[in-house]
């Protein structure tokens, strides 16, 4: 079997599709958002719950931003592969640049990238509602039991104190800044594996694994249900100053408050849930998936060095329990080597750089 890297080596046209070897690999995020939309319709039927478009109060919609910053990496990559193909071709910048967006992208690729991308809100649509669906369905709480645990693992210590004292809280800006790059990170991350990937192949993968990342995330919301440290002991971070963060915690109360009040009179939607992180989840995916694909060493550097301050804000600011972080790294890895075998990618452990297959691609 050709290697990843001799993979991506094949590719030598700039306006090629790079759906070589894709076989039907695309239909396992179009099945993951399927069942994730019959799982949310279900339970909003049964709960006699609306279905709301998550955080369109602040962007419109999730979908019309992931829409546009995948539309400013197509023309990232149309500005380059077209100038290439002019230059090899000798005919105009223009016409090399249309006639990459002809052969590239209105095609096979485009409408596998369209249904990928669709596929994805789908089920991210269904993980912000069922999320939002939690206090309906069940009235546990296990705060108060992750709170006593921890405290046992740590010797009878607060891990959110101990960064307080380790750190400052000077650097709370610094990481209410990381924290909140995480909305940015994943739009990005799907434009960057779906319209950059000279094999397609990779997009659809890490695709699929993010979705099983947010439906799996959705699922453990459910077997542990929690809040919280912020939430269960808030006066052990009334001393930290005010940042995006903070105002995001007080404004995610309100939004459980509309919601509780009445789900049917708002468009808020019930965002706290602690166990597992789907923060911790998310950038885990990404990293492994980088360092499985052997991709740059400073982007895979970049990645992990991300994952260590995400995990350090999770806990510094209550968002998390220690312990939510460790199960948010289970549900990533399960994510990762699961969607491999759904969309067909071999993954060999122990991984590095240039460690994957494509078994679909013959030798």
């Amino acid at each position: 079997m050709s290697s990843f890297s001799q993979l991506r080596a094949e590719v030598a046209d700039p306006a090629g599709s790079g759906t070589e070897g894709i076989g039907r690999a695309y239909l396992a995020p179009v099945a993951i958002g399927s069942f994730s939309l019959v799982v949310m319709i279900t339970m909003a039927l049964v709960y006699d719950l609306p279905i709301r478009d998550p955080d369109a109060r602040y962007v419109g919609s999730p979908l019309a931003l992931i829409g546009v910053i995948a539309g400013i990496f197509l023309l990232l990559d149309l500005i380059p592969r077209g100038w290439t193909h002019s230059r090899r071709e000798g005919v105009s910048y223009p016409r090399g640049i249309v006639r990459v967006l002809r052969l590239r992208w209105l095609g096979k690729r485009g409408a596998i990238v369209l249904l990928c991308l669709l596929s994805f809100y789908a089920t991210y649509l269904s993980y912000r509602n069922l999320k939002s669906f939690i206090p309906f369905v069940t009235d546990a709480n296990h705060d108060l039991s992750l709170f006593n645990a921890e405290r046992f693992l740590f010797f009878g210590n607060d891990p959110a104190v101990i960064l307080h004292d380790v750190l400052g809280t000077g650097i709370a800006p610094f990481l209410s800044f990381i924290y909140l790059l995480f909305l940015l990170v994943v739009p990005i991350s799907l434009a960057v594996a779906l319209v950059w990937s000279d094999r397609l192949a990779v997009g659809v993968w890490y695709v699929t694994a993010l979705s099983l990342t947010w439906i799996l995330g959705a699922l453990s919301y459910y077997l542990i249900p929690a809040m919280g440290p912020v939430y269960e002991r808030p006066g052990l971070f009334a001393g930290l100053p005010e940042t995006g963060v903070t105002g995001l915690q007080d404004k995610l109360l309100e939004h459980r408050g509309e919601v509780l009040l009445d789900p049917a009179s708002t468009n808020a939607v019930q965002s706290i849930a602690a166990f597992a992180s789907l923060h911790i989840a998310v950038v885990f995916t990404a990293a492994l998936v980088a360092q499985l694909l052997g991709v740059a060493r400073w982007f895979r550097v970049t990645l992990w060095t991300f994952l260590g301050l995400t995990a350090i804000a999770t806990v510094y600011f209550g968002w998390h329990y220690v312990v939510d972080d460790v199960a948010g790294l289970c549900i990533g890895t399960l994510a990762v080597f699961l969607s491999a075998k759904m969309t067909g990618v071999e993954v060999h452990v122990p991984f590095r750089s240039r460690a994957l297959t494509q078994r679909r691609t013959a030798t």
